[in-house]
């Protein structure tokens, strides 16, 4: 066989080509396999995402029906769980009041130190029978001073405040929660109350929860609602806002109102010490630490109580940055838990087939995994795709009418953002890339699976604005640009140029908005370059 002889390698319906051509040639050969394998597979993929996309309509709509039940015959804690506000006792005084421990776990919190010892060295109790643990795993000299000396502060105030540090930071923040339960005045306390750095309790914070726990000796958690002090910043974190308050308006609520299970929120909760105990204590095993321990109090047989009346004021990320780290760990944390718990609840005995199969399938497969995957790979990867293959088809209830009800249903937490909506659908659609591959990672335990990178916060924003400058933007290309949001958004920009040329599914609007979102995101500006509404 000579060297030149192109026909025994070329295949003869290439030969009438020039060779250099080589866009006709990959055109040819997507055209052969076109109906063999890329019609096929991308049918299954269609399937596939239409049974998660039911999976989440019914899990959304559930909830729905629960929470619109709950509203409706008004079932408040105090009809589910006993509740009398505490009295003083002539005779034995304070000692009637239980021993509160109130951890604060905080890492070079530089702008939010001050607040949330301040908030925790405030809230109403009988001083005695209080105690404020700072847990300081700061790394920086400066702000380790600082954190120090404002305990101190407050310690000649003659509050009973101590500051805790660690010559390292294994674990994190359950390796510090941990070795702060290890001290020897914590043998004393009954319950624990947890506050992250940014977290500021009302003074009326322990009178509201402390009773549920005295007279319910099965409930181990109470939980409060967080609130947002710069949800009004700006777009992003109006968007955030949506997000979270359909969490905690609906999916803790029913979760509590059920009986069934829901996640402890890793602050803003006091917990029952011997129930902590019980459980297990802090583990390190995840970035998820918060959600580990409510899982294995739960099959220990504890009760979980949340508070939405309850609200403890808080920060959310304010920027693209930060708000990606925590959205990789609550993303990651979670698939990772599940794959390391998940055989350990299907043989536990001490709790009901119902709760089994609410935490694994509804918490876990659902919201945790599914949620995540379903947003990505079907809405900006397989539903694009199906302009560019007009055998396969979405029928309109799984392409329209399905994602529109579940996204109505997520309006009701944030009434006042229902204009938003076009944005907040974006904006998810564009987190959902994130989100679903920190998902993989910890199913699959890949090499972020425990990586740990605390929120950046900014405090009192609007103190700060009013005594500095504005700070100008730094364009740095190495922190900004986000190569796979970038290449997604090449994606559906290009497949929205055919779909408005030689298309028939006429998509091609959803797909230019979708790609500029994601050219945004890729630039790393995504919510913070437009301003609230």
């Amino acid at each position: 066989m000579e060297l030149g002889d192109s026909s025994a390698v070329i295949p003869d319906s290439f030969m009438g080509y020039r060779s250099d051509d080589i866009t006709m040639q990959m055109s040819m050969i997507l055209d052969q396999i076109r109906a063999p394998l890329i019609v096929p597979v991308l049918r299954l993929a269609v399937y596939i995402c239409l049974t998660m996309s039911v999976m989440l309509f019914v899990e959304r709509v559930y909830m729905g029906i629960v929470i619109s039940l709950v509203k409706l015959f008004g079932r408040k804690p105090e009809k589910r769980f006993k509740w009398e506000p505490m009295k003083d006792d002539i005779e034995l005084g304070n000692s009637v009041y239980p021993m509160v421990l109130v951890q604060i776990p905080m890492y070079n919190e530089r702008e939010v130190y001050q607040l949330s010892i301040g908030a925790a060295c405030g809230l109403s109790w009988p001083s005695d029978r209080i105690i404020i643990q700072v847990l300081d795993d700061s790394t920086d000299p400066t702000i380790k001073d600082l954190v120090e000396m404002e305990c101190s502060r407050w310690a000649s105030k003659g509050v009973n405040i101590k500051y805790e540090i660690r010559d390292n930071r294994n674990g994190y923040k359950a390796g510090a929660l941990k070795e702060g339960m290890k001290k020897s005045y914590v043998k004393s306390c009954d319950y624990v109350a947890i506050f992250d750095a940014d977290f500021q309790p009302e003074p009326d914070y322990l009178w509201k929860t402390v009773p549920f726990l005295l007279h319910n000796p099965k409930l181990a958690l109470v939980q409060a609602r967080w609130k947002f002090v710069n949800s009004d910043e700006c777009l992003m974190t109006r968007m955030q806002e949506m997000s979270l308050d359909y969490h905690f308006t609906v999916e803790q609520e029913v979760g509590s109102s059920t009986y069934a299970f829901f996640g402890f929120n890793g602050t803003a909760g006091i917990w029952r010490i011997s129930a902590l105990n019980e459980a297990g204590g802090w583990k390190d095993r995840t970035t998820v630490e918060d959600m580990d321990l409510a899982v294995r109090a739960s099959l220990k047989g504890w009760k979980f109580l949340y508070l939405g009346s309850l609200k403890v004021k808080n920060e959310l990320p304010s920027t693209f940055k930060a708000y990606r780290y925590q959205q990789h760990r609550w993303s990651c944390g979670p698939a990772n838990l599940f794959r390391k718990m998940a055989f350990e609840i299907m043989t536990n005995k001490n709790v009901t087939l119902w709760k089994k199969v609410h935490v694994i399938y509804s918490f876990f497969v659902v919201r945790k995994i599914v949620a995540h995957i379903v947003t990505f790979i079907f809405y900006c990867v397989v539903l694009p795709a199906t302009v560019l293959v007009p055998e396969v088809t979405v029928p309109k209830w799984g392409a329209v009418y399905i994602p529109s009800i579940i996204t109505l249903l997520n309006a009701v937490g944030t009434p006042r953002s229902l204009h938003l909506m076009v944005f907040w659908i974006l904006f998810e659609n564009v987190m959902s890339l994130h989100r679903t591959k920190a998902t993989f990672i910890g199913l699959l335990e890949g090499g972020r699976v425990n990586e740990w990178i605390v929120t950046e916060k900014l405090g009192d924003l609007k103190a700060k604005s009013a005594t500095k400058a504005p700070k100008k933007l730094r364009f740095r290309f190495g922190d900004r640009i986000h190569v796979l949001e970038l290449g997604v958004g090449m994606y559906l920009f290009s497949v929205g140029c055919y779909d408005a040329l030689f298309g028939k599914n006429h998509y091609y609007l959803y797909l230019f908005a979708q790609a500029i979102a994601f050219f945004i995101a890729g630039c790393g500006q995504i919510g913070t370059i437009v301003p609230s509404y």
